[in-house]
Formats: structure tokens, sequence, C-alpha cells
């Protein structure tokens, strides 16, 4: 980890190891295709094994209220963010052109500022993002991930029209 400054502003960059990331997608039970660009780690995410869709659903749907109270993950619809973390999703896609109900893609940023804080106000460093990668992991084969709002993400499972199990 290093910091950087820019004007007065301070920059956390992020030094991520792609074995780690890749061993963490493993262990829970993804495969995954990784790029590194000057700002940002892309992952292409696919749950090969996996016979239901992921669990990201429409948190605004009254059929996903138990979903929604069980979350520990939020997603804004509109940008994809993962709310306070430092990770966006979007939907992988089909030949369809549909969204694939067992893939996303996720973009881990590697610059964050100073004053970006996890919850609990915990300040960012490799091993934190490491656990919150692995517990977004989890929660979208085990727990569920509530998507809120916007028409940019679109939700893999639980009732609603946007389901890609529908599609």
């Amino acid at each position: 980890m290093q910091v950087l400054q820019a004007g007065i502003e301070k920059y956390i960059l992020l030094e991520l190891d792609a074995e780690a990331l890749g061993g963490i997608a493993s262990q829970a039970g993804f495969d995954l295709h990784l790029e590194e660009t000057n700002r940002a780690w892309i992952v292409d995410l696919t749950a090969q094994e996996r016979q239901a869709p992921l669990l990201l659903f429409d948190a605004s749907d009254p059929g996903n209220l138990g979903w929604f109270s069980r979350c520990q993950f939020y997603v804004d619809g509109a940008s994809g963010n993962v709310l306070q973390t430092p990770i966006a999703i979007a939907n992988l896609k089909d030949r369809r052109g549909n969204p694939s109900p067992n893939g996303l893609r996720m973009h881990i940023a590697k610059e964050i500022s100073t004053k970006f804080k996890l919850p609990g106000r915990v300040a960012v460093n490799e091993q934190m993002i490491y656990q919150v990668f692995y517990n977004l992991l989890h929660a979208l084969q085990n727990v569920g991930v509530g998507l809120c709002g916007g028409p940019s993400v679109r939700a893999l499972a639980g009732r609603g029209e946007n389901a890609a199990l529908r599609s």
C-alpha cells in the first residue's frame, strides 16, 4: 500500500495480488478472469457449478422483503457501486445479450481517498479489501445482495420482472 498526494488530496494506492484474488474467488466457488488496469482490477466471475442464479435481487420488490432484511451488501442499481466499498458490479451478458444468471463483472478501485472508510469506520488496506471481496462473493452464493433502484444493473434472482431466471 502506498499513499499518493495530488494537490491537497491524498489517495491510498492498493497493491492487490492477483493470486490472492484468484484464491479467494476459488474458495468462494467462482471461476475468474482478471485484468489489471492503471486504476482498477476488472474481475469477471462465474459460478459454473451453481444451478440457481446468483443471489442478486431487486430490493424494491415486496416479494423479496425476506431477502432484504438479511443482506450485508447493497448495490446502487444506477451506478453499480456496492455501497460502502471500493467495488462496483455489472451484469455479464450471455450470447443473446441477456444478463448471465451465474456471472458478474466487478471493478475494484486501486486508488481510494484516505477519507474513505469501510463500515465501522475501518480504514482501507489490502487485507480489508480481500475480506470484503470474500464476503461479497459469499453473499452472492449464500445470503443475498440487495439491488436498489436504477437501470444499469439487473437482478439475477428472486421475484420480479428483472430476474435473469425469467429472461
